[in-house]
């Protein structure tokens, strides 16, 4: 056997049980998986977005009842239960849409080296956080 061949890292399958807590995902990773917690995110909250989307337009009375159920809330789902959903939503929403974009940048110009990839997952993490705090900030009433 050559020097080269075992020089080469070993490829294995990751032990949920073993090699979990040991295990660093780079960037790119966070975001690929993340991208589809967001898409199923958005997906099994689609009923609640047509409900809010009905009942912010039907009349300006359905508008008053959508305005204070972010204050009092909706039956048993208090307030802060109800924008904190939002602001999840407001999440999925901007990282699928960074995350999205990221993907059709990278396909439209084969930018797919790992300097890219890193940079770019970093930057998609960065931008969706940072605005989903200030946006939540501003949906909590700190601004």
């Amino acid at each position: 056997m050559n020097e080269t061949a075992q020089s080469k890292p070993e490829f294995r399958n990751i032990n949920a049980f073993t090699d979990l807590t040991t295990y660093r995902l780079p960037p790119a990773g966070w975001v690929s998986i993340l991208h589809r917690v967001s898409g199923v995110l958005m997906f099994l909250l689609l009923p609640f977005i047509i409900w809010m989307f009905d009942t912010s337009v039907s009349s300006e009375i359905s508008f008053a009842k959508f305005k204070a159920a972010m204050s009092v809330g909706i039956g048993v789902y208090p307030g802060w239960f109800i924008k904190l959903t939002l602001l999840a939503l407001i999440w999925a929403y901007l990282h699928h849409l960074f995350a999205g974009l990221r993907h059709l940048y990278m396909d439209a110009t084969h930018s797919v080296s790992r300097e890219f990839g890193r940079l770019s997952a970093v930057w998609t993490l960065g931008l969706s956080l940072g605005l989903t705090v200030l946006l939540g900030a501003k949906l909590f009433g700190l601004y």
